[in-house]
């Protein structure tokens, strides 16, 4: 078994995923202070007894890298995983300095591109087995890639530097996270790329408008379920036709997932969805309450 988590944090994104393996990865930092010592208290419990400890980072708009200095005081970041970039900011927050210093770090930084292979990342050896996550994007010489660096060493948005990321276990679910990446890039790059099938797409940018899946890529991807997060409604799209979980009102999403099939959790008690089955015996668990299940 292995859990799939994503954080209710408001304007912001935070994964972790505490794999069927000896890995947990965290995905992306955004700590509120009504919750900052909750969360950090959860990581640290839920990665106990795990050998290797990962970070990885999407980009470094603020809302995915807020806490990132207490997070790194607390964790003492050794395998910070990031596309390699230069990007700037006008103003720099105490977050965004550690996010560069982890970055430009000789020893700690790792860097993601299209097919990417690293030890217990995607490749197991006799000592442990691998995190099975796998890097569909970036291919570093594609021309719209190198002109979002630019825009980001420039000052301007690093959203369109977001990779691509898969995670899957043996036999059972798959999940592919998008980071900030806007519609009209994905448009761009829809040819460079094709997405694997994956049942579980968190929605990139927060799931608003201006981050919209383009269809070819959605058809390839037929995902079992969309997470859409917390941007304001007025800016979200829900994707008609797909099923969808809405952080905004389901609050905290586990995905506890097994071998064929995955039970989803939410924490906010009302939250419901008719696209899930109710399995006989499996209740409320992780803190969060028991809506369905789907297989794989």
């Amino acid at each position: 078994m292995s859990i799939v988590k994503s954080l209710a944090v408001g304007n912001g994104d935070m994964f972790y995923i505490r794999h069927n393996s000896d890995n947990f990865s965290v995905i992306d930092c955004s700590l509120p202070n009504d919750r900052r010592n909750e969360i950090l208290n959860e990581i640290a419990k839920q990665r106990n007894g795990k050998g290797i400890f990962r970070f990885i980072s999407t980009h470094p708009d603020q809302d995915h890298i807020s806490g990132l200095m207490n997070y790194d005081d607390r964790f003492n970041i050794i395998n910070f995983y990031v596309v390699k970039n230069k990007a700037t900011k006008s103003e720099e927050t105490e977050d965004f300095k550690r996010y560069k210093s982890l970055r430009d770090h000789a020893s700690k930084a790792f860097y993601l591109k299209r097919g990417c292979k690293r030890l217990w990342l995607n490749q197991s050896n006799e000592e442990r087995n691998s995190a099975r996550i796998d890097i569909l994007w970036p291919i570093l010489d594609n021309a719209y890639f190198k002109d979002a660096l630019k825009q980001a060493e420039d000052g301007g948005s690093p959203n369109n530097i977001s990779p691509i990321i898969r995670y899957s276990i043996s036999n059972g679910a798959s999940v592919l996270w998008m980071g900030d990446l806007e519609t009209d890039f994905m448009e761009r790059i829809k040819d460079a790329i094709i997405p694997v099938a994956s049942d579980i797409l968190f929605a990139p940018h927060h799931g608003r408008k201006s981050g919209r899946v383009p269809k070819d890529w959605l058809d390839k991807i037929d995902p079992k379920l969309i997470v859409v997060g917390e941007a304001p409604s007025s800016d979200l799209t829900y994707y008609d036709g797909w099923n969808t979980i809405t952080q905004n009102s389901a609050g905290d999403i586990v995905f506890e997932c097994h071998s064929r099939k995955t039970h989803v959790f939410v924490s906010k008690p009302t939250y419901s969805v008719r696209f899930l089955d109710r399995e006989q015996g499996v209740g409320d668990q992780h803190g969060c309450c028991y809506i369905g299940t789907f297989y794989t």
